[in-house]
């Protein structure tokens, strides 16, 4: 008891001696974050000119600010780490989903992407059948068999799993959160205790399932329509979102498991506290790196049909080697000049009510249609259960009908053959 006593009181002194340090250098990365990240929102709010795109740009960019300020909130007030750590949880899947939404607009929109699955998938498909490969493999099957291996040759339902996956992940992380809330308030959750009558271990094992396949969807989006995004640089993009969801998730459960086999010491304050403080350094970081990735320059031109009158004209002057006849090569200047329309800018206030309003609607439409793809296949076998059960028990009500009527002539015979011997007596 004593030894455990020292224990802890070691502990909290360590606790308490790099606490104010740690606050002052959380604190100083995360008002870089902010300063970074507002201002690259605020560009993009001004320069607002591709809505569906950048509504979805503006909601990746901001997971940084509320990321940097949950964890300040909580490295300040730990009692409050459980509520941050809700709110954080949330928005990671909100910007999941804007960041698949972000690529699917990138390529035109749903209908635009649809064609362009099916188009590959026929192409596939045909070169499939002039090589004479097995007939299986000219068919589009829906299987997850094709998805993990084949992911273009099922077309459009490729948009639909994607969906389906960043969806349900939006969805489970909000559930999974509240219900962690609920179980804390029972005292029953233990936070990065990986026991069997805590909720903490179960709720991760299907948020790490949840996220995982969700990922994946996006892996398997962007392997086949990488080409086509090309534009805008898909790679850096994914990896510096990619590093986000997956490094802070990871992180988590590692700082939980150190603690759990003692490599860490084991306490609840402790545990949050160092979290936080990695995830206040880690936003800054990804502050910078947004700026360069999710930059509002391309959206600061529009084409020059559009009826705009601010040109800007860039000269450029290069030396180049110039064929006027075969065997004699000269130098010469070139001028090139390209034109670009500068956009007017646009309102702030505008930008963010079509953000709220558009991005709302947006995620209540897929959310709706995720419920009814998710209650589908429930609905119908239920259904068909209830109509075997019907079936079965109409068929047996006719059996017994059958057996009723059998008897019933049978008992009729014997009366009458009764009868019969008994006039004949």
């Amino acid at each position: 008891m004593a030894s455990s006593s020292s224990h802890t009181s070691v502990h909290e002194n360590i606790y308490a001696d790099l606490y104010k340090p740690a606050v002052i250098t959380a604190a100083s990365f995360t008002v870089v974050a902010l300063i970074l990240s507002l201002f690259l929102i605020l560009r993009h709010l001004r320069s607002y000119n591709k809505p569906s795109e950048q509504i979805w740009v503006v909601a990746v960019v901001f997971m940084v600010p509320v990321y940097a300020t949950d964890s300040m909130i909580s490295l300040l007030n730990p009692k409050l780490s459980l509520a941050c750590d809700i709110l954080r949880s949330c928005y990671e899947a909100f910007a999941l989903y804007s960041f698949g939404s972000y690529l699917v607009a990138c390529l035109g929109g749903e209908r635009r992407v649809v064609e362009l699955l099916e188009n590959q998938s026929g192409k596939l498909l045909n070169k499939a059948s002039v090589e004479g490969e097995d007939e299986n493999c000219r068919k589009p099957h829906w299987s997850l068999r094709n998805f993990f291996r084949r992911p273009i040759i099922i077309g459009k339902n490729l948009l639909t799993i994607v969906k389906f996956g960043l969806v349900q992940y939006m969805i489970l992380k909000t559930v999974c959160a509240f219900l962690a809330l609920v179980l804390e308030i029972f005292g029953v959750y233990g936070d990065g205790e990986f026991k069997f009558h805590y909720g903490y271990p179960y709720i991760t094992i299907v948020l790490n399932f949840s996220q995982m396949w969700a990922l994946y969807c996006l892996v398997q989006f962007y392997n086949v329509t990488h080409e086509r995004l090309q534009p805008i640089r898909p790679l850096a993009k994914f990896i510096s979102f990619k590093a986000i969801v997956f490094a802070t998730w990871w992180q988590g459960v590692g700082i939980a498991l150190l603690c759990y086999f003692g490599v860490l010491p084991n306490q609840e304050k402790l545990q949050t506290g160092l979290q936080d403080f990695l995830i206040c350094i880690e936003m800054a970081i990804a502050a910078v790196a947004h700026v360069f990735v999710f930059s509002a320059e391309p959206y600061h031109y529009i084409p020059s049909s559009s009826g705009y009158e601010k040109i800007t004209t860039t000269e450029t002057t290069s030396e180049e080697v110039v064929k006027l006849e075969e065997g004699d090569s000269t130098q010469a200047v070139v001028d090139t000049k390209e034109t670009q329309v500068e956009a007017p800018g646009t309102s702030v206030t505008e930008s963010v009510q079509d953000i709220v309003f558009e991005g709302g609607h947006h995620v209540v439409k897929d959310v709706v249609l995720t419920i009814n793809q998710a209650i589908g296949p429930v609905e119908k076998g239920v259904t068909k259960g209830v109509t075997k059960i019907q079936e079965t028990f109409h068929q047996r009500s006719d059996e017994q009908d059958d057996k009723s009527e059998v008897s019933v002539e049978e008992s009729i015979e014997v009366t009458l053959s009764d009868e019969e011997t008994h006039l004949g007596r």
